[in-house]
């Protein structure tokens, strides 16, 4: 299942970069989330995260690795996660482009991507499910990180 969205963040560029690629920082906003260790930092982290699908709840041990990171415009992830009897493959992508507004010149534009492939007993349930889910979660994270990024927007990144 592939899905994409577009967020518009009033804060600069440089500010929106530097929390986006905090996994401590992400872990704040994260639907779910159980618990966030950093295994290597920059590059590696643990996530312990749970979703109900319908009735089912499902809890996912999963390896995050930051497979490229392009300062300050462009990071990918890939994670793997697993629950008992079921598995998750995820791709991912942002690109944050800096642009003007009538009120500022430090707007940032972030532009993401993921790539979700769930396999195992969950896997039809997912299919059904997986996209008003994800529509609803991922709308939760970016209007927390766009309230969070914008309170301390203040502050020079």
């Amino acid at each position: 299942m592939e899905f994409e969205g577009m967020v518009t963040i009033n804060a600069p560029i440089e500010k929106v970069w530097m929390n986006l690629t905090d996994p401590n920082f992400v872990s704040q906003c994260a639907p779910g989330l159980v618990s966030m260790e950093i295994l290597e930092p920059e590059k590696l982290f643990k996530v312990v995260a749970g979703i109900g699908l319908g009735s089912v709840k499902v809890t996912f041990d999963t390896q995050v690795a930051f497979m490229e990171l392009r300062k300050p415009n462009f990071a990918r992830v890939k994670a793997h996660g697993v629950a008992p009897g079921s598995g998750v493959d995820v791709d991912s992508n942002m690109r944050l482009t800096s642009v003007s507004s009538q009120t500022s010149s430090n707007v940032t534009e972030l532009a993401w991507t993921a790539d979700v492939v769930i396999v195992g007993t969950i896997a039809s349930l997912a299919a059904r499910l997986m996209p008003g889910i994800t529509k609803k979660l991922s709308a939760a994270f970016f209007d927390c990180v766009k309230e969070k990024i914008e309170i301390g927007a203040s502050v020079k990144a």
